[in-house]
Formats: structure tokens, C-alpha cells, sequence
């Protein structure tokens, strides 16, 4: 890369971070990029010329949130153990540092709302949604056999209601405590479905 393309590259990185900081701190999309690029330390001008105005900046935060997203699930995955540790791997990474803090957290709430006007934000929420989805199956099916869906489901929503909880509080987010209220319902589900030593999910028991 050269000189002059990271230091576009940073800049863009700047903006994106001003952006969600100012969204959250308003705790509404009505912020300008005049004050995104305040905040980025760059002129206005130059925020327009990487991303066109307000509306192309707000989605490339919302993208860019979701690409460290993703890069938390393969870390926690590469380095989870088991069945039991990969389904832990992901509520990991829906906590991690990078995205269960004040800033992220208000972000993500007003992103929502902004899905329900804008096609481009919903389609982003629901490719969320879906990888979401598809991970906690994959991960609990060797567990709980047929009932993974479901139970994924269940722990999904429970990863964005914490979020809005955390959203609705005044003192600073603690990761360690949501993850541990949704490892405690996960051990409840798969308990009764887990046959201890055998690494086979039952249902009525009978291994399925």
C-alpha cells in the first residue's frame, strides 16, 4: 500500500469512527458531516470526497461494524474447542470489546431505527441476522440435534436484547456479565439434550 493510500485508508477509518461516536453521543442520525469530519480531524470537503454525504458514511460505519464483527466470530472460532466451546466462541465475539461498548452499542440502536426507512440498512441488518443465525446452528446442532434452530433463535435475541438493555443504562457495558447470563441459559437448553461422554445430542433419551 502506498504512503498516499493509507493515509486515504486512515482517514476513512477516522471519519467512520468520528461517525459512530456522533451518532451515538446525539443518540440520533441528526448529526452533519460537517461535524463527522470536526471530529475525524479533517475538513468537510474531504469527508465528501471519500464518501459522498451523510447517508453513504452511516452505511459504511454500519458495514464497517459488521466486517469487525466477523473478524471477531473467525478469531473466537480458530481458537474455540469442542462443540460446547464453539457455541461460547460466538457469544464471545457478539461481546467483544470492539463492538459491547457505550459508543457501538447506542450506534447499533439508532441503525435499527434506520432500517425501517432505508433498504440498505435493512438488507445490512438481516445478512447480520442470517450469518447470526447460521453460525449458532451450525455450532449447536451437534448438541441439540433438531432443536439447534430454535435454540438459536432464543440465543440471538437474546444477544440484541442485552444490547438494548446496555443501551438503557447509564454505567459503561460489562461484556463479562451478559455473556455469563447467556452461557447460563445455554447450559439450561443443552443440559437435558447433552448426553455427558458420549458427544451425542439426545432428545427423550435416545441419541439422535
Amino acid at each position: 500500500m502506498t504512503s498516499r493510500a493509507g493515509q486515504a485508508d486512515k482517514r476513512r477509518r477516522a471519519l467512520i469512527s468520528a461517525a459512530l461516536r456522533e451518532v451515538s453521543d446525539a443518540g440520533s442520525l441528526d448529526v452533519t458531516v460537517a461535524r463527522i469530519a470536526a471530529r475525524a480531524g479533517v475538513s468537510s470537503a474531504l469527508a465528501h470526497h471519500y464518501f459522498g454525504g451523510k447517508e453513504d458514511l452511516i452505511l459504511a460505519t454500519m458495514r464497517h461494524l459488521l466486517a469487525e464483527f466477523g473478524d471477531a466470530i473467525r478469531a473466537e472460532l480458530r481458537a474455540s474447542t469442542g462443540p460446547r466451546d464453539r457455541v461460547s466462541a460466538l457469544v464471545r465475539a457478539s461481546f467483544a470489546p470492539d463492538q459491547f461498548h457505550r459508543a457501538t452499542i447506542g450506534a447499533w440502536l439508532i441503525f435499527y431505527t434506520k432500517a425501517m426507512s432505508s433498504p440498505e440498512a435493512a438488507r445490512l441488518l438481516r445478512l447480520y441476522q442470517r450469518r447470526l443465525q447460521s453460525n449458532l446452528v451450525h455450532a449447536l446442532r451437534p448438541l441439540v440435534g433438531g432443536a439447534a434452530p430454535a435454540l438459536a433463535r432464543t440465543t440471538a435475541a437474546l444477544i440484541d436484547g442485552l444490547y438494548l438493555h446496555e443501551a438503557l443504562k447509564r454505567e459503561p457495558a460489562d461484556p463479562d456479565v451478559a455473556i455469563a447470563l447467556i452461557e447460563a441459559t445455554l447450559d439450561r437448553a443443552i443440559g437435558d439434550r447433552w448426553q455427558a461422554g458420549t458427544g451425542r445430542a439426545v432428545a427423550a433419551g435416545r441419541p439422535v
